[in-house]
Parts: structure tokens; sequence; C-alpha cells
């Protein structure tokens, strides 16, 4: 994509943000949707890309608003029932949720100027229901949930996940489901 868009200034590295060398103040911005929630380590993560971002370089992320603010969450853990699970620590989508939290990470790591823009988009999980509970089915916990269930349970639950999302069904727009999240900017902080 990068290639055929004739983009010559653009990197890409793969590897794990909190402890990558990634070359000290070598990039001007630092973009993530719907990633940075999985850091084990969010303080070590942060001030690891801090590094590697040039003073007054953007930092930008997607990340989803906490867990009570999404109906698709809380859909999917409603038709899992008793078979729904905490995630992990390293694992919890709603980390970064808590805007004044977050915040302070992200100063701690060395960033300022925190902006944190409310995004109230639905999310799409296809035209097709069959399609959408496949997909729904792939998610972590609910892979997770059902595999602590016994066969008929699996069954029932996946029963009432098939219904929830029908209840947000329509010919026109699909499965859709309500959803907030943070559009976050931040400038890494000069040093002093």
């Amino acid at each position: 994509m990068t290639a055929a868009a004739r983009l010559g200034n653009v990197r890409y590295e793969l590897g794990d943000a909190q402890v990558q060398r990634f070359d000290s103040a070598g990039f001007d911005v630092a973009i993530s949707r719907f990633g940075t929630m999985f850091f084990s380590d969010p303080a070590a993560a942060f001030a690891n890309i801090a590094t590697a971002l040039r003073p007054r370089a953007r930092l930008v992320l997607l990340v989803w608003q906490r867990f009570e603010d999404n109906e698709w969450a809380r859909v999917i853990d409603a038709a899992l029932g008793d078979a729904a699970q905490p995630p992990p620590r390293n694992a919890d989508p709603f980390s970064l949720g808590k805007a004044e939290a977050t915040a302070r990470v992200l100063e701690r790591a060395g960033f300022d100027g925190m902006r944190f823009e409310d995004v109230h988009e639905p999310v799409f999980y296809g035209h097709d229901l069959d399609a959408a509970l496949a997909f729904v089915k792939g998610f972590q916990n609910v892979n997770a949930a059902l595999a602590t269930l016994s066969d008929g349970e699996a069954v029932r639950t996946v029963e009432r996940l098939r219904e929830a999302l029908a209840a947000h069904y329509d010919d026109e727009r699909g499965v859709v489901l309500d959803a907030r999240s943070w559009l976050i900017t931040a400038r890494r902080r000069h040093p002093v």
C-alpha cells in the first residue's frame, strides 16, 4: 500500500513496544488503532514509544472507552451469561477507557497536550447474521467462555449470541451495535 502510494518516507517496525529498540527520536508520529489497550505494562510501553519520537512529535491512539459505554461488549457479555469472564490484565480491551487514568500514564511516560475526543460510531459486524456470529465467536473472550461450557451449554450460549446479534440486525444496515471510543492525541514533551 505504501509503495503503491509512492511514499518513500514511511517505515514499518514490528516488535514489542515495551522493549523494542527504536531509533532514539527517530519518528514524527506513532499511531495505534485498538492495539495499545493490550500492553501488559502500559507505562513501560508508552515511555519506550516516547523515546522513539522526536520532541513535539505526535502520538495518536484509538482505544475503546469504558466497558459500560460500549453496547457491543455489554450485549456479548449478557449473551455469554455466567460463562463471561473478566479479561486478563494484558488482554483488556477497555484498559485505557478511563481518560483521567490514561492521561496520567501518558504524562508520566513523557507526553503532554493530551486530548481525548469522544468517537461515538457504531460497530458493524456485517450484513450477514451468520458471518457476524462467526466473527464474534472468534473473539478471544467469547472463544474462552465457550470452551468452559459443556457441549449443550455452548450450543445454547451460541444461540443466545445469535439472538442478541439478530436483535441488532436490519436489512439496510446489517448487524450494528453502539460503541464509544477515544481518539487520543498527545505530543512528546520536549526534554528538559
